[in-house]
């Protein structure tokens, strides 16, 4: 049997799209192989989105074109959003590529694989379809990814995403639905629905379909067996109240809010063109507390965006604190090329980028471990995940406000557990299991 190696980078829409590659590869007969050196066809799923994933991904195909060239007959395919934004050029820069493909383009490497590798290379299939129509192949039996939209409508200056993933698209909801229900009778406890911005989802299915994010919830929330509903990412410009309602109101959607705030000013962020102002910002997370009270807030912050003066960058410290998330992904501005923020003036030092997120992280860790050492005492439900990274005997899991859990006990992965709190980390909590939550 042939086999195949997936490397992934980069956000949850990769993660999600490797599922379908993966499973897409099984249903053409490969097997999967435990590393890139023992495999027959080496997938890359790009991530062009900031610079590190360029780097990584740069190592990693330089490794596959060596063992390529002992090994003429191994393939290699690049995807995502590396692949589409290079287009032009990939076969050019990489010569050992045999085949590329963009996000919205992934039956392209099953048309070319089944093809025997016989297909032209240097072209792009210029079609685009939802990789959640093609079969998946999940790391867990009971947690699942659901594509309800791809591509992106929004105009932020520092993103390349719209070029490479296009203009938004949704899935008709009865299509959503119909693989919710389908994983839940496959013993799928937990999805997260996924769009690069999902609660504008169903606007450019007008005039045809009227719907929106929130009775989408609401009807992903009717499925029976599915215990738990994430979502991700919404933008804060499109956070209406029928989402908040349904996020109060259903059972099933989960405790947590993924909020991308990217800059505390409101200068930097219309540079930035979010289309929101930081008071806007701070409306809406007051909204979204009183509607959930019990809700976890994470988000993305972005220093050294072009122009960023001491003056913006306290204010982002400042809002961080007045928040007060209970975890955030940080970074540093890295210029894309035919990004506008590329092209602006007044770029940041390297320096003084380094000395802020250094700042930004110090102050995200100590918020959030506070967030979380007023978890312990408390019971929280768990949904098992397998044995703690850590060792020691523990097991893994998550709350429904998404925080990690090692704790003592005996369960199954893909069990719901009650888990008495007994200690924290900015990152973690730690506890010992009290029993299994009823089905």
């Amino acid at each position: 049997m042939r086999r195949y190696h997936v490397t992934t980078f980069g956000c949850q829409m990769n993660a999600h799209d490797s599922e379908r590659i993966k499973g897409l590869l099984e249903s053409l007969g490969l097997g999967e192989a435990p590393s890139q050196e023992e495999a027959d066809v080496v997938v890359f799923n790009t991530c062009t989105v900031r610079e590190k994933p360029d780097a990584r991904f740069a190592a990693h195909l330089a490794q596959a074109a060596a063992h390529k060239r002992r090994d003429p007959e191994r393939v290699i395919a690049v995807g995502g959003c590396y692949a589409e934004a290079q287009r032009e050029r990939i076969f050019e820069l990489y010569p050992e590529v045999d085949v590329a493909f963009g996000p919205g383009s992934i039956p392209h490497l099953g048309d070319w694989l089944d093809a025997g590798g016989t297909a032209p290379r240097g072209r792009f299939a210029e079609w685009r379809s939802f990789a959640g129509d093609l079969p998946p192949k999940r790391e867990r039996r009971f947690q699942a990814w659901v594509q309800v939209s791809m591509g992106c409508n929004s105009k932020c200056s520092y993103c390349i995403v719209p070029a490479v993933r296009g203009r938004e698209q949704s899935r008709r909801p009865g299509d959503v639905v119909a693989e919710v229900t389908r994983l839940a009778a496959e013993g799928v406890r937990e999805i997260t629905l996924l769009g690069q911005n999902v609660n504008s989802y169903g606007r450019d299915l007008l005039p045809g379909v009227r719907t929106e994010f929130g009775e989408l919830l609401r009807a992903c929330d009717e499925v029976e067996g599915i215990d738990r509903i994430r979502f991700t990412s919404p933008h804060p410009k499109d956070f209406r109240r029928p989402v908040l309602a349904a996020m109060a109101e259903c059972a099933s959607v989960c405790e947590h809010a993924h909020l991308p705030l990217q800059s505390g000013s409101t200068r930097i962020l219309k540079a930035m063109r979010r289309t929101y102002s930081r008071e806007r910002y701070l409306a809406l997370v007051d909204e979204l507390r009183a509607a959930i009270p019990d809700l976890a807030l994470t988000t993305d912050v972005i220093v050294g965006f072009p122009g960023e003066s001491e003056g913006d960058f306290e204010q982002t410290l400042e809002l961080v604190e007045e928040v007060g998330y209970d975890g955030a992904y940080t970074f540093v501005y890295s210029p894309r090329a035919g990004t506008e923020a590329a092209t602006l003036p007044d770029q940041v030092p390297p320096e003084v980028r380094q000395r802020r997120i250094e700042r930004l992280i110090e102050t995200v860790q100590r918020i959030a471990a506070d967030r979380n050492a007023t978890r312990v005492g408390r019971v929280e439900e768990v949904l098992v995940e397998g044995p703690s990274r850590g060792g020691e005997g523990l097991l893994r899991g998550r709350t429904r406000r998404n925080t990690t859990v090692n704790f003592a006990g005996v369960a199954a992965p893909g069990e719901l557990v009650q888990v008495a709190i007994e200690g924290s980390t900015s990152t973690t909590l730690r506890g010992s299991s009290l029993a299994a939550v009823a089905a």
